[in-house]
């Protein structure tokens, strides 16, 4: 009677251990390293992260209750990258979530093992975050956003706002946003057809910028195409107003520079461009591995 109730007993427990052990992995607090260009009062990017928050309190992952958000921003500093990386690396996250193609490849550079899901990456096949978009293997995946093709549709459309157009500058900043491999062909190309002169205005500061724009607004039929890395975000309000004292018309890809004044945008909306990854960061938590989970590419255009 005694063996019989102990193997019982012994029974029960073995069974109960599974779900004791389950419940105890469940309940205990993750770790999730955000990395992400602008800053916290940036009208861009604050409600992106806000977005992606709400977006993990969906799935039942709560800041403060089941899951630790350690959130760093670079702002418009391509310098600051690598020690943030570095620092969210040492923090032994679960997870780490970027937003921009330098922030993925900074915390890679770091880290080969802890789980990695980017987010506003343009060409993570190009850029060597990932080999290929289906079978990715290693500690990465996310979610691509970005088309080439849109260099050409951004001339398109100055062309139609502007129609005695005869050159366009594509502004950008080249430490962080090295445009001229990804949107130029298109740029070019469609350049070519409107038999509009293609320039490119790489830019590091304010006086860069005011310089660029009023060379474009010399003469009559100059335009300018605006991208959106961190440096031209965070500067689009002098870039409009230079456009705007110029006679520059210019077209933007992030629909925040319309309601900052800007005569035209055509692009990614970026608050759904930051609430994606949440998907992915769920099932990693919940067991999946990045290697597993398909890059994504999913464009998400919107004029303003």
């Amino acid at each position: 009677m005694r063996r019989r109730e102990f193997i019982t007993l012994l029974g029960g427990a073995a069974a109960a251990w599974p779900l004791a052990a389950r419940a105890q992995q469940v309940d205990r607090v993750r770790r999730i390293g955000v990395l992400v260009l602008g800053d916290e009062n940036d009208p861009v990017w604050k409600p992106g992260v806000s977005a992606f928050t709400q977006a993990l309190a969906d799935l039942g992952w709560t800041d403060g209750r089941n899951v630790r958000m350690d959130l760093r921003w670079y702002g418009d500093d391509i310098n600051r990258i690598r020690a943030l990386a570095q620092e969210l690396v040492g923090l032994q996250p679960d997870i780490i979530v970027t937003a921009s193609t330098p922030a993925t490849v900074a915390v890679q550079r770091e880290t080969r093992t802890i789980p990695i899901v980017f987010a506003t990456v343009a060409d993570p096949v190009a850029s060597g975050i990932v080999a290929r978009l289906d079978r990715l293997g290693g500690n990465t995946t996310g979610f691509a956003n970005w088309e080439a093709s849109l260099g050409g549709r951004w001339l398109e459309l100055l062309s139609e706002i502007a129609p005695g157009l005869k050159r366009a500058a594509i502004m950008f900043n080249p430490d962080i946003n090295p445009v001229s491999a990804y949107f130029m062909p298109s740029f070019e190309t469609a350049a070519r057809s409107l038999k509009v002169e293609a320039i490119t205005a790489p830019v590091h500061d304010d006086v860069e910028i005011e310089t660029a724009i009023i060379a474009l607004g010399r003469e009559p039929g100059g335009g300018l195409v605006v991208t959106a890395d961190a440096f031209v975000v965070a500067h689009r309000v002098p870039i409009i107003l230079a456009a705007a004292r110029n006679n520059v018309p210019a077209v933007y890809l992030l629909s925040e520079a319309a309601r900052d004044g800007g005569l035209l945008s055509y692009g990614v909306d970026q608050v759904d461009n930051l609430r994606r990854p949440a998907t992915y960061v769920d099932r990693i938590l919940r067991g999946a591995k990045p290697g597993d989970l398909r890059c994504s590419f999913r464009p998400s255009s919107r004029w303003s």
